[in-house]
């Protein structure tokens, strides 16, 4: 086990846990996404430590692309206006599309990137998010299909997870202390 970082007040997810999690969630895409044309799609920057991984996880052939979308703006707390940064490299229509998210909070930002896709004609359109955060009395605007786990409603980091782009690199997801962010 690595040492804790100095910026984490607790550890959620360890290594083990996530590589259980990413072995699991492969075995369920292999099956349901079997002698199909599949392609996973990252959004960046986030998922792309989990994308790497989820990939080698999935025992079909698979395609991967990338996009980049904006959201935030300066705050913590999504604008509701979404500008593609990078959009794909490839053509979705009629192939299977299987969105990989870091982390599902709102889903504001997704539930638009999904009706954007969709409106390209991909013979299917599903999200798999590695975390999806518990926020009291909201409900997510998108369901994925798979999910790695929930996780409480704290700001996490590590694996892909970052805070001003630092902490993406941590083996783990763990609690970024109060003080570091506030």
């Amino acid at each position: 086990m690595n040492a804790m970082h100095p910026d984490v007040e607790t550890v959620l997810f360890s290594e083990e846990d996530i590589a259980a999690m990413v072995k699991r969630m492969g075995e369920e895409i292999s099956r349901d996404y079997a002698g199909r044309d599949l392609v996973l799609i990252a959004v960046l920057r986030g998922a792309v430590v989990f994308m790497g991984d989820l990939m080698r996880a999935i025992d079909c052939p698979v395609a991967i692309d990338f996009m980049a979308v904006s959201s935030y703006g300066d705050g913590a707390k999504s604008s509701g206006i979404v500008r593609i940064i990078k959009d794909l490299d490839i053509d979705i229509k009629g192939r299977d599309v299987l969105i990989v998210e870091d982390i599902l909070d709102s889903g504001l930002t997704l539930k638009y990137l999904m009706k954007n896709l969709a409106s390209r004609k991909p013979a299917s359109l599903e999200v798999a998010t590695f975390l999806w955060k518990d926020v009291e009395g909201k409900q997510a605007a998108v369901n994925p299909k798979y999910v790695g786990t929930h996780c409480p409603d704290a700001f996490v980091v590590g694996y892909g997870l970052d805070y001003a782009e630092r902490y993406r690199n941590l083996p783990y997801v763990g609690v970024l202390k109060p003080e570091v962010y506030s």
